[in-house]
C-alpha cells in the first residue's frame, strides 16, 4: 500500500502548518441558513438588511455612511473596528453582503468577524447566510461560548426566520400537549433534519412544572437557527421512553442532545446526555450551557457547506470583481481602468489564498485534536472493558454470576425497562423487537428474559473470549441456540445492512405461537454488545 495514503491525513498537511507562522489566525465558528419572511424577496431583504446595518451601527458607536442605508458598497474603519459592503445587482439576482470586525471586550488580541449575506432572485423568497469567526493568536479556544449575533433575534421577531418549511422560534419550544409530545420524538426521528434538537426536562417535584434546572431562554437565544431548544415536563417524558426506551430517552431533569441523523436504533453514546446532578451546583447549568452551544456551533459547521448554503464575504467580492472586470473589458474601457480592476481583483484572490491556507491549517489541528480524543477514548474503552472482564472473572472465581439474583420481568409492560436497566452495554433491543414486544403471542416473558441473560453472560464471555459464532448448544429447558437456516434475514442496523443468521429457540416446530420462542439477533464486533433484531415470536420469512 502507498505510505502516503495509508498515513493520517493530517501527516499529509503538516508541511503546510511548518511553514505557516503560528500568529494570528482565523477561525470559523458557527454558519446560519435560511429564508427571510413571507413577503415580496426585495422587501423582506430589505428589512433584513437594515436590521443588520442597525445592529453593526450599534457597535461601531459611530454612524455609518450613506451608502449603507442605500444598500451599496461601502467601507468604514473607526477605532479598530472595519465594516464594508458589496453588492451585486443584475437580472438574474440581487446579492448583498457585509462583514465586520470587532474586537473582544475582554480578551486582548481576539477580533471577532461577523459576515452576513442577503439575497433573492425576481419574484423569489430572501435568502440569507451567516458566519461568525475569531481571529486569536491564542493556542486554545475551547472556552469559547458562541453565539448568534443579536439582529438575529429582531429578524426573526419583525419578519420570521424560516429553515426549510419551519419558521424559526425565538425562544424556547414548551411542549404542552401530548400531541406536541408526539410531535416532539417525530422531530427528532426526522432524516431531514439538520439542527441538533437540545432537551431540557423538568423534575417531578419541581416548583414550576415548566422550568427546567437551567434557564432556557438565554440557551434559545444563543443558538437560533442552529438548534431548537425544547423544555419537555416531567409528565410528557412519556413520548420518549415509550417510543425509544429508557437508554435513548431523557427524562428526571436532565438534558440531552439529540443531533441530526438520530434513529430508533441510534449509539446512546453519540446523543450527549447531562443528568440532573450536574446542573445542581451554581456553575453547573453555566457549563452544560456552554457545552450546548459549542455542540450547536459544531454541527453547523459540519452540516452546512461553504459556498452552497452559506456564502463567504470574500466569494461574494471575488464574483463582483469577476463581471466588474469583464463588463469593462466589454465597454471597452480605458486600460487604467481595467488595470485599476485587475489589480483589485488579483489582490482579493491573493487574500482567498491566504485564507485558504489558514482554513487547511485549522483543519489540520482540528484533525489532530480529534485523532488525540479518539486515542484516548480507545484508552479509556479498552481499560475499562479490561477491568470489566477482570471484576467478572473475579466474581465467577469465587462462584458468583453478576445476574444471579436479578429479578425477571413478570409481564411484557415491563420486559423493555428491564432489559435497559440490567443488559445495557450487553444485550440491546432493536426498534423492531421493542415494538414486537409490546403485545406478542408469546406468553412467557420470564423465559425470554433468561435467554437474554445467557447472551448477555455466557454466549457474550465467548465471544469476547475469541471463540466464533458456532455456539450450537442446549441452554436448558428446552431451549437451544442454533443457526437460523432458511429463517436467516439481512436487517439494517444504525445504517448498515447486517446478517441474522443466529437465534434463541425453544422445542421443535410447535405450532402454537403462545409456547414458540424466537429470538433472532446478531453479534455487534465494534460495539461488543448482542443486538436483537427480533423476539419473541417466529418470524415470516420467504421459507415459511
Amino acid at each position: 500500500m502507498n505510505e502516503l495514503a495509508s498515513a493520517p491525513f493530517s501527516d499529509a498537511l503538516r508541511p503546510l502548518a511548518e511553514r505557516m507562522a503560528r500568529a494570528v489566525r482565523e477561525h470559523e465558528i458557527l454558519r446560519v441558513a435560511g429564508s427571510v419572511g413571507a413577503g415580496s424577496g426585495d422587501r423582506e431583504a430589505g428589512a433584513a438588511r437594515d436590521a443588520v446595518l442597525e445592529w453593526t451601527e450599534n457597535r461601531v458607536g459611530d454612524r455609518l455612511p450613506q451608502a449603507a442605508w442605500e444598500h451599496g458598497e461601502f467601507e468604514q474603519h473607526t477605532g479598530g473596528r472595519d465594516r464594508k459592503a458589496v453588492r451585486l445587482v443584475d437580472g438574474a439576482a440581487d446579492l448583498w453582503a457585509l462583514r465586520a470586525d470587532d474586537p473582544d471586550s475582554t480578551v486582548a488580541g481576539r477580533v471577532w468577524t461577523t459576515e452576513v449575506s442577503i439575497g433573492f432572485k425576481p419574484g423569489g423568497r430572501a435568502h440569507f447566510g451567516l458566519r461568525l469567526l475569531v481571529s486569536s493568536p491564542e493556542p486554545d479556544l475551547s472556552d469559547m461560548e458562541p453565539a448568534v449575533p443579536g439582529f438575529l433575534q429582531r429578524v426573526a421577531r419583525e419578519r420570521g426566520l424560516y429553515q426549510r418549511a419551519d419558521r424559526l422560534a425565538s425562544g424556547p419550544w414548551l411542549v404542552g400537549s401530548d400531541g406536541d409530545a408526539e410531535r416532539l420524538v417525530e422531530t427528532m426521528l426526522d432524516p431531514e433534519r439538520r439542527e441538533p434538537v437540545f432537551v431540557l426536562t423538568v423534575q417531578e417535584n419541581a416548583v414550576d412544572p415548566t422550568f427546567p434546572l437551567m434557564d432556557p431562554e438565554p440557551l434559545a437565544r444563543a443558538t437560533l437557527g442552529l438548534a431548537k431548544v425544547v423544555v419537555l415536563p416531567a409528565r410528557r417524558t412519556w413520548a420518549i421512553t415509550e417510543r425509544l426506551g429508557k437508554r435513548l430517552s431523557v427524562f428526571g431533569g436532565a438534558v440531552r442532545t439529540y443531533l441530526p441523523g438520530f434513529a430508533e436504533d441510534a449509539n446512546p453514546h453519540d446523543h450527549a446526555l447531562f443528568l440532573a446532578e450536574r446542573l445542581w451546583s451554581p456553575e453547573g447549568p453555566h457549563l452544560v450551557a456552554a457545552r450546548l452551544k459549542r455542540i450547536a456551533a459544531a454541527e453547523s459547521l459540519r452540516r452546512l457547506k461553504l459556498g452552497k448554503d452559506v456564502l463567504s464575504f470574500l466569494e461574494v467580492r471575488t464574483r463582483i470583481l469577476e463581471i466588474t472586470r469583464k463588463r469593462l473589458e466589454h465597454e471597452s474601457a480605458e486600460e487604467d481602468e481595467q488595470l485599476s480592476a485587475a489589480r483589485t481583483q488579483i489582490e482579493n484572490l491573493e487574500e482567498r489564498l491566504e485564507v485558504s491556507d489558514e482554513d487547511q491549517l485549522s483543519l489540520l489541528e482540528q484533525l489532530e485534536e480529534t485523532e488525540e480524543k479518539l486515542k484516548r477514548a480507545e484508552r479509556q474503552l479498552e481499560s475499562a472493558n479490561y477491568r470489566i472482564q477482570q471484576l467478572t472473572s473475579q466474581l465467577a472465581t469465587r462462584g458468583d454470576r453478576p445476574d444471579e439474583n436479578i429479578s425477571l420481568p413478570d409481564s411484557w409492560t415491563r420486559f423493555p425497562d428491564w432489559c435497559d436497566l440490567n443488559l445495557d452495554g450487553r444485550v440491546i433491543l432493536s426498534p423492531r423487537a421493542r415494538r414486537e414486544v409490546k403485545a406478542p403471542k408469546f406468553d412467557d416473558p420470564e423465559t425470554a428474559a433468561r435467554c437474554l441473560l445467557w447472551l448477555a453472560n455466557d454466549y457474550r464471555e465467548a465471544r469476547l473470549e475469541g471463540v466464533g459464532d458456532d455456539l450450537r448448544k442446549s441452554i436448558g429447558n428446552g431451549i437451544r441456540h442454533d443457526r437460523c437456516g432458511d429463517d436467516s434475514f439481512r436487517f439494517k442496523w444504525r445504517g448498515r445492512w447486517v446478517d441474522v443468521g443466529w437465534h434463541v429457540k425453544n422445542g421443535g416446530n410447535t405450532r402454537d405461537p403462545k409456547r414458540c420462542l424466537r429470538i433472532y439477533y446478531f453479534w455487534d464486533t465494534e460495539n461488543r454488545e448482542v443486538i436483537v433484531a427480533s423476539m419473541p415470536d417466529h418470524i415470516r420469512t420467504g421459507a415459511t
